[in-house]
Parts: C-alpha cells; sequence; structure tokens
C-alpha cells in the first residue's frame, strides 16, 4: 500500500536528519551527550543502575549513512539506563501483577489484555529496576514474524506493578533523551528492514540478542532537533494513518464491488429494466401453456412424475412490478427440481473411479464459486445407470451446508451429482435464463429465509414455491445475451 511505503519513507527521512530544519541555535549533541555521562554517573553513585560494561569503538565501516554535521553516532545502551531482557516468570490466577509478552506488544499499540499474571510469592525476586515504567521502549525480541516489534510502555492504575517476559527486551533512555525518538528509530526501515539479519537462531526461533540491540547503532540529534522529530513525525504519521484506513477501506470496496455490481445487473434483469421490452414478444401466457402441455406429455409417457398443484400466487407475495407481459410463476411451474445421488468415499474408489465411459459425477466440491464446474475429476458412473441424471442446460445449485446458495453452474454436457447439489432442468424455457434467475438477491434472499437445520439448508419442497417473474421466450434471450456480455466484463474486474 502507498500509506505502508509513505510511513517508511518518512520515518527513514527523520533519522537521516532529512525531515527538519537544523537550527544553528541547537545545543551541541556533544554537550548533550556529556550530560548524560554526567547523568549516568550519579545514577550509579546513588545506586539506582549498575555500572555498564564499556561498548567498542565506533568504527566507520559501520556507519550506514551520513547524518547532519551536528548529529553524532552513538550505540543505543550509551544513552540508556536500562537495558535487558524481561525474566521468566512463574504464572498465578491471581491477577495481581501483569507480565507483558510478546502479545502484548502490537504495531497497533500495546495492550494488557493478552497478558498472563506473575505469581504473588515470587516478585520478591524481581528488583525494582524490572518493575517497568511509563515510557519504557518494549521490543519483541523471538520468533519469526514477532520479532523486533517495537512500542512503549503504557502505565495503567489497576497494575501499579508490571514486568517483561524474557521474550521482550525492555530498552529504558536517559531522562535527557525522547524515548519516542528512539522509538520511531527501532521502527525505521533501517532497523526492520534488516532485523532478520541480525537476529540468531533458526527460522522458528529467530532471536535478536541482547548485546545486539546495546550495540546498535543509532543516530543522535540534539535534544530540541529529537523534539522537532517527533512533533512533525506525529503529525504525519498520523495522516498516514488516516490514509491508510481510506486505502483499506477503498480495498475493501474495490474486492466487493464486482459481486455488489453483478447482484445489482441480476436483479435490474428479472425486474425487466436491463433490457427494452419489445410489442413483437410472443404472449407469455402461450409459453406457460406450451410448457403444461409439455408436462402432461412427460406425465404420460411415464418420464416424470404428476406433482401436487402448488398453492395460487397472492398479491401479498409479490414482490416488486413487473413488466405487462411478464407474469410471476413458481419456480416449479417451468423446470423439473431434484436433488441427486450420493456416494461415499469408499464406493468411489471401488466403483467409480476406474470407469472409462459413463457421466461424470459432479459433487459440492466440484462446483466453485465463480459459476465453473470440474468435470473430469476422476470419477465416472457408467452409462447404464439408475442414478439421476442432470441434463446439458441444466442449472446445478448447492442447497446443503457452507455453500448452499452459493455454488451455481450451468451445465455443458450429462452429468450425474450429489445429494447436496439441486439439478433445476428447465422446459421451454431458455435454459440459462434460470441459470442467472437462482443467482439473483431475489432468489437468494428468499432460499435464505427458507434454510433450515443445523448445518443449514432448504428442502426440495421449499425451492419449488420459490417466485420467480417468467418474461416471454425473446426477451429471456435478450436478458441472456445482455447478462452474459455484462458479467463478463465483471469477472475481469476481479483481476
Amino acid at each position: 500500500m502507498l500509506a505502508d511505503k509513505l510511513r517508511k519513507s518518512v520515518l527513514q527521512s527523520a533519522i537521516q536528519g532529512k525531515l527538519t530544519e537544523q537550527l544553528a541555535t541547537d545545543d551541541n549533541v556533544e554537550d548533550l551527550l556529556q550530560a548524560i555521562e554526567e547523568e549516568k554517573e550519579l545514577l550509579i553513585k546513588e545506586k539506582k543502575i549498575k555500572k555498564q560494561k564499556p561498548l567498542p569503538e565506533i568504527t566507520e565501516d559501520e556507519i550506514p549513512f551520513a547524518i547532519p554535521e551536528n548529529w553524532k553516532w552513538v550505540r543505543l545502551d550509551d544513552i540508556c539506563v536500562y537495558l535487558q531482557r524481561g525474566k521468566s516468570p512463574i504464572y498465578s490466577d491471581i491477577k495481581k501483577y501483569p507480565v507483558v509478552s510478546q502479545k502484548c506488544n502490537q504495531w497497533s499499540g500495546f495492550t494488557l489484555e493478552p497478558a498472563k499474571y506473575l505469581a504473588p510469592e515470587v516478585l520478591e525476586k524481581y528488583s525494582d529496576e524490572r518493575y517497568l515504567k511509563k515510557h519504557d521502549i518494549l521490543i519483541n525480541s523471538t520468533g519469526l514474524g514477532t520479532v523486533g516489534r517495537v512500542c512503549l510502555f503504557k502505565t495503567d492504575s489497576k497494575y501499579p506493578i508490571v514486568v517483561a517476559d524474557s521474550h521482550v527486551t525492555v530498552v529504558r533512555s536517559t531522562r535527557l533523551i525522547s524515548e519516542i525518538y528512539i522509538k520511531y528509530f527501532l521502527s525505521s526501515p533501517h532497523i526492520q528492514d534488516n532485523i532478520e539479519d541480525m537476529c540468531s537462531g533458526s527460522t522458528k526461533q529467530k532471536e535478536l540478542a541482547l548485546n545486539t540491540i546495546k550495540n546498535l547503532l543509532i543516530p543522535l540529534p540534539p535534544l530540541a532537533e529529537q523534539k522537532r522529530i517527533v512533533e512533525k513525525l506525529d503529525n504525519v504519521l498520523a495522516n498516514i494513518d488516516e490514509l491508510k484506513a481510506n486505502e483499506e477501506k477503498l480495498s475493501i470496496l474495490q474486492k466487493n464491488f464486482p459481486d455488489k455490481l453483478k447482484k445489482s445487473i441480476l436483479q435490474s434483469a428479472i425486474q425487466g429494466k436491463l433490457t427494452e421490452q419489445l410489442a413483437t414478444d410472443d404472449n407469455v401466457e402461450d409459453l406457460l401453456q406450451a410448457i403444461k402441455e409439455e408436462k402432461e406429455r412427460l406425465i404420460k409417457e411415464k418420464k416424470i412424475k404428476k406433482q401436487k398443484p402448488l398453492p395460487e400466487i397472492t398479491e401479498d407475495e409479490i414482490p416488486f412490478t413487473i413488466p405487462e407481459n411478464w407474469k410471476w410463476i413458481r419456480i416449479n411451474d417451468v423446470s423439473s427440481i431434484y436433488t441427486g445421488n450420493s456416494i461415499n468415499a469408499k464406493e468411489k474408489e471401488l466403483k467409480y473411479s476406474n470407469v472409462k465411459q459413463g457421466y461424470n459425477y459432479i459433487a459440492t466440491k466440484d462446483v466453485d464459486f465463480n459459476n465453473c464446474i470440474l468435470y473430469e475429476n476422476g470419477v465416472k458412473i457408467p452409462f447404464e445407470t439408475n442414478f439421476k441424471i442432470a441434463k446439458k442446460g441444466a442449472t446445478l445449485m448447492c442447497i446443503e451446508g457452507g455453500s448452499a446458495g452459493r455454488k451455481v453452474g450451468f451445465l455443458k454436457e450429462d452429468v450425474c451429482f450429489g445429494n447436496k447439489l439441486c439439478s433445476f432442468n428447465p422446459m421451454k424455457i431458455y435454459d440459462r435464463y434460470i441459470f442467472y434467475v437462482v443467482q439473483a438477491p431475489l432468489f437468494i434472499n428468499n432460499f435464505k429465509i427458507n434454510m433450515t437445520g443445523i448445518i443449514g439448508g432448504v428442502s426440495i419442497n421449499k425451492l419449488k414455491m420459490i417466485l420467480i417473474p417468467l418474461p416471454p421466450l425473446a426477451e429471456q434471450k435478450r436478458i441472456v445475451e445482455k447478462l452474459d456480455k455484462l458479467l463478463a466484463d465483471i469477472e475481469e474486474l476481479k483481476i
């Protein structure tokens, strides 16, 4: 994202002295370092901190980039009064002394919510310096993906004593340094982009050693310049955070836009708003009469069973107006609707995995969310079979489970199919019209209303009752032609 690139660029510019103006009125950074040294000597004398081991001199080969003349390269431990890993704790159910873990330290900020609690009886083994103080810097020191995360510790009046576990390093700067400047430095790409190289150990057990942190080179500006940098970064990064939030919203909109557009177009299509109504179209009543006669013929030939009459459509059921030459019907009026046959895994392997000639067997997994069907899946049913057949031009829809109403496919060949799939075999109407109707919000909303059971599903009897608008046959073809083109264009938007 642009926001992430900007954040990196701004942080890097800041620590290189390119974000703010250098002022001649700033104190000399050498005076600052001298004051820090004097402060440390006083704290050592008062036995508030321990004397630190001398750090190696900084060599020219170590310096990664140029900094302003009045800045100075120092090691992190040079400007800290305490820099130490936390201790391995003994936990307790008594919620009195929180222990900061890696989970408490997120790029989004610090939180005590995931913290566990120290056993009260071991608190005496913790020296006062191990108690976290306001504005301590916390660095995650182990684990790929978490190592290097940096945040400022925030005190909580509810918990006066908080400690860190051994996977977190505590960085406590001298009071003469801006701890927020250090936090920004440790968050910069100069550190974060190279954090894995700084670590030791295996891939899963990456560890940022304490000495590595102590010896980190940090570009130190005068204190006044540190404050200007922090002020500038606070302002700029807040704007970048806002940009990122807007980018994320836009990304979600872009991701969801094709599906929303598809739903909108499908709904417009079945409301008669997508194509022109022509006076030359046949009367839809004639089409329904032809379908009725076709059903009677098939019943007489014993190819389908006679069905119980469905209830008349009432005014209360009709959700919206449709063109004058259209008619509201129940989907069973214009299609034969039935589920397939189940096959267990053992049957598939023993009986149907080595069949050379037969119908491809389509299970729910073979229908994806983009309306595509995997035909050659290694399972075939012999042509001489008692299995139910879904004909070429039929629509398959999953009607049970997590994919119910969401997986829909249009058949390009005769197939056998699973019992969680339903076949809509159209009668005398344009086959792809049904394919689009069952994906329209009108149908899907009614489908969801009728879902029952723990795993969720819709019975065949409930499916048959769902209302759909029926245009004349010529209008169906125009609708399908328009939808084929528009929805193909929408699919390209997803890419």
